[in-house]
């Protein structure tokens, strides 16, 4: 098993040397960028909504808008449990990988029974100079800029229903809401290998019901990225690949995914970021989608109100999200770097 292991990241060095998987033949990878060298594009405001440092998707999702130019991430707002351990994990990783101009806002604290599984990388974050109250900072920045900030919210739903609650006209100038919850027709570990069994509770629904009824309510656009289209398996073939890297991401991925202390991660939450990037990843469908008091996203026969993302291809996921991840970073301690060694 040595030598197949030895074998496949030879295999996997090699393509990347190539150039394989950066110039996939996938039409995805060439359509994410520029149409033309000349004609200058204007760059997506994103805020990431995050529960970082519970299942590691998260940081994945975290890394890949991070290595996505298309994106301007004005800020981080952490949710749920422990808002400030979280808030120190991304700003760690922001700092790391030369980001640390990015606000990271703290969120509403709540309790929770989930394990914060990277809770040792995360405590050694730097505090911040300032505590930025996350609801507060949602708003303000939509109030600064109306219909241009996408929302991409990947945990439980506390801030934004907190948001909604506050100052629900104002938080209607969102241009939208890019969402991983719910499941429509899927539980988990329905993978299309056997017949579906049916929706259940998702645990980013489930975890706060009334600010998700709070969400689907609001009118503002949703597209949602269900367990139906984001049970992504990061297999041992991938993980070798990605983590033999040695780039500060894929270095910082290595360590927390081994902090986290499971086998095979579900990049979950990374559908969300990818789909703001690249919407043919997750094709959706318009439907009627209501929160019930049990946490359930039910599907009816109502005027839609949700864009909802049904089905995806894993293969075109990958093909698309793993270059961004192992190619070397550009970031400003990257370019500052460079700049003293060619002193």
């Amino acid at each position: 098993m040595k030598n197949a292991g030895r074998r496949n990241g030879i295999f996997w060095r090699v393509m990347l040397s190539a150039g394989f998987l950066v110039t996939s033949t996938s039409p995805l990878v060439a359509q994410s960028g520029p149409t033309s060298a000349s004609a200058p594009t204007q760059k997506i405001k994103i805020i990431l909504d995050t529960d970082i440092g519970d299942d590691v998707d998260d940081a994945f999702a975290l890394g890949l808008a991070l290595q996505s130019p298309e994106l301007e991430i004005v800020g981080v707002t952490t949710a749920w449990r422990e808002t400030a351990l979280r808030a120190r994990m991304a700003r760690r990783m922001l700092s790391e990988l030369g980001h640390s101009e990015i606000p990271v806002a703290e969120g509403i604290v709540t309790k929770s029974k989930a394990p914060f599984s990277q809770a040792r990388w995360a405590e050694r974050g730097p505090d911040a100079a300032m505590r930025i109250d996350a609801v507060e900072f949602l708003l303000s920045e939509i109030r600064k800029h109306p219909s241009e900030i996408t929302l991409v919210a990947i945990g439980p739903l506390t801030n934004v229903g907190a948001a909604i609650e506050r100052d629900a006209a104002m938080f209607r100038k969102v241009k939208r809401v890019v969402l991983m919850g719910g499941s429509v027709r899927k539980k988990y570990g329905d993978l299309g290998y056997a017949p579906d069994r049916g929706p259940e509770p998702e645990y980013n629904i489930v975890s706060d019901v009334s600010a998700a009824q709070k969400l689907f309510r609001s009118g503002v656009p949703i597209f949602m990225m269900p367990l139906d289209s984001t049970q992504l398996k990061l297999d041992e073939v991938k993980r070798e690949m990605l983590f033999s890297q040695g780039t500060p991401l894929t270095d910082a991925l290595t360590l927390l995914y081994h902090e986290w202390g499971q086998t095979t991660p579900t990049l979950f939450d990374v559908m969300a970021v990818a789909y703001v990037l690249e919407p043919k990843l997750c094709p959706m469908q318009e439907l009627h989608i209501e929160v019930d008091q049990a946490g359930f996203t039910r599907e009816s026969s109502g005027a839609p109100n949700i864009s909802v993302c049904l089905a995806s291809d894993s293969e075109q996921f990958f093909h698309f999200v793993l270059p961004r991840l192992i190619r070397a970073s550009s970031n400003k301690a990257a370019e500052r770097s460079g700049s003293v060694s060619e002193k």
